[in-house]
C-alpha cells in the first residue's frame, strides 16, 4: 500500500511542477502604445443578476477604448429579476453602444445559445465574452488590442480573479481559483491548453463559425469555454494563446454558500468528463486519486503506526506542492498566500472534491434558478 501511495504522489508531484514550470513559460505581457484598431463586440449573457449589474456596468462605462469600435451586447435568459429593467435605464444615458437581446433557447444549454445569439447579432469581428457578476479593468480592451496587434491570435484567453473579503469560504474559493489559473496558464506554457475561462475569453467571429460554434456538446449545459477552446486548437494549433497580463484580470464573485459552491463545481464537472483531451481526463482522475488519499492517510496514521512517519510525511510533501503552485498563481495576481493559513485547503478541498464526482453520478444540480440533467447526445 506504502508503495501504492508513493507512485500515486510522485505522479502527482511531477505533473504539478510541470504545469509550475509551463506557468513560467508563459511570459508576462505589457502593452506598447498602439493605435486601437481590434473592433470588438462584448458579449454578456445574464439571468437574475440585479444584485451584480450595477457593479459590471459602472466598470463597462470606464473601458477605456474608442466607443466607436466596440459594443456591449447583453443578452436576456429569462430573468425573474429586474435585471432587465436595470440596464435599459442604462441604455437610456450611456453613450456606449450597448444591445440588449433576449435569448433564444434552442438547446439545453441557456448560455450556449445566448452566446450564439448574441454572436449573430454582433457587428464587430472579435467576440468577448465575460460574466454579469464580473468587474472588468479599465485596460481590458487596449490591452487585449495590443496583444492581438503583436501576436496575430484567433483566440485569446485571459485571466479570471474571484474577489475575497477575508471569510472562510470566500477564501477557500480564491484559493480554488489560484489553483485552476495554474492549470489553465501552465498548459498553456506547453502549448497544450486544457483549460479557459469564459468570464475572460476572447476570439474571431469567422472562427467561431469555421468551427461550427457550440454545435456538438450543446447538450451538455455548461462549457461554453472548454470545449470552444478544443475545437478551436484543434483548428488553428498554433493560433490560441492566454495573455498573461496583470491589465487583463477580470474579477469574478464568488459563491455565498457552499451548497453553491458544491453545485458550480458539479457543473464544472459535467463539462470536464466531456473532454476529448485525453490529458485533461488523466490530469482528473490523477487529482482526484490523489484527493481521496488525503482522506484516507489520516486512517491509516491511526491505524498503522509502525509508518506513520511515511503516512505524514507523504501529507507534507502534498500540502507543500500545492501550496508552492498556488503561491506562484498568486502572485501574478498580486495576492499573498500565508503558509500556515493554507493548512487547510487541501483537506477541505479534498472534502469538496469527493462531494462534487458522488454528486455528478445523477447528472442533476441546480445553478441559477434551474435544475440541470444528464442529457445524452443524439446523433
Amino acid at each position: 500500500m506504502i508503495s501504492a501511495f508513493l507512485i500515486l504522489f510522485v505522479a502527482y508531484f511531477l505533473c504539478m511542477m510541470a504545469l509550475f514550470y509551463g506557468f513560467k513559460k508563459v511570459p508576462l505581457f505589457f502593452a506598447k502604445d498602439t493605435n486601437p484598431a481590434t473592433r470588438f463586440s462584448v458579449v454578456i449573457p445574464f439571468r437574475n443578476e440585479a444584485e451584480n449589474l450595477p457593479k459590471l456596468l459602472k466598470s463597462v462605462e470606464g473601458i477605456n477604448y474608442p466607443s466607436e469600435i466596440f459594443e456591449i451586447i447583453f443578452v436576456n435568459d429569462a430573468s425573474e429579476d429586474i435585471s432587465e429593467a436595470i440596464i435599459s435605464e442604462t441604455l437610456k444615458s450611456s453613450k456606449l453602444s450597448i444591445k440588449l437581446l433576449q435569448n433564444k433557447r434552442v438547446s439545453n444549454s441557456p448560455k450556449k445559445d445566448a452566446i450564439s445569439e448574441a454572436i449573430k447579432n454582433a457587428q464587430f469581428e472579435w467576440i468577448v465574452t465575460t460574466d454579469a457578476d464580473c468587474k472588468l479593468p479599465k485596460t481590458w480592451l487596449q490591452t487585449i488590442d495590443a496583444f492581438i496587434q503583436k501576436e496575430k491570435p484567433v483566440m485569446v484567453c485571459g485571466p479570471v480573479i474571484y474577489e475575497a473579503n477575508g471569510s472562510f469560504i470566500e477564501n477557500f474559493q480564491q484559493l480554488d481559483g489560484f489553483s485552476l489559473q495554474a492549470v489553465t496558464i501552465g498548459s498553456f506554457g506547453f502549448k497544450n491548453p486544457l483549460l479557459s475561462n469564459g468570464a475572460n475569453l476572447v476570439y474571431r467571429k469567422d472562427a467561431f463559425l469555421k468551427v461550427n460554434g457550440f454545435l456538438g456538446n450543446d447538450h451538455i449545459a455548461s462549457g461554453d469555454d472548454i470545449f470552444l477552446l478544443e475545437k478551436m486548437k484543434k483548428a488553428f494549433p498554433k493560433q490560441v494563446s492566454f495573455l498573461k497580463s496583470k491589465e487583463t484580470i477580470v474579477i469574478t464573485k464568488p459563491q455565498k454558500s457552499w451548497k453553491d459552491v458544491v453545485n458550480q463545481r458539479i457543473r464544472w464537472a459535467s463539462k470536464t468528463s466531456k473532454q476529448k483531451s485525453a490529458i485533461s481526463l488523466l490530469l482528473g482522475m490523477l487529482v482526484f486519486l490523489v484527493n481521496i488519499s488525503v482522506l484516507v492517510l489520516p486512517l491509516f496514521i491511526i491505524f498503522d503506526s509502525e509508518n506513520f512517519i511515511v503516512y505524514l510525511a507523504l501529507l507534507c510533501f502534498k500540502i507543500t506542492t500545492d501550496y508552492v503552485v498556488v503561491w506562484q498563481s498568486a502572485q501574478f495576481f498580486g495576492e499573498k498566500i500565508s503558509f500556515w493559513k493554507f493548512l487547510w485547503q487541501p483537506f477541505l478541498y479534498a472534502v469538496i472534491v469527493v462531494a462534487v464526482v458522488f454528486g455528478s453520478f445523477s447528472g442533476t444540480y441546480s445553478w441559477k434558478g434551474r435544475t440541470f440533467k444528464k442529457v445524452k447526445q443524439t446523433n
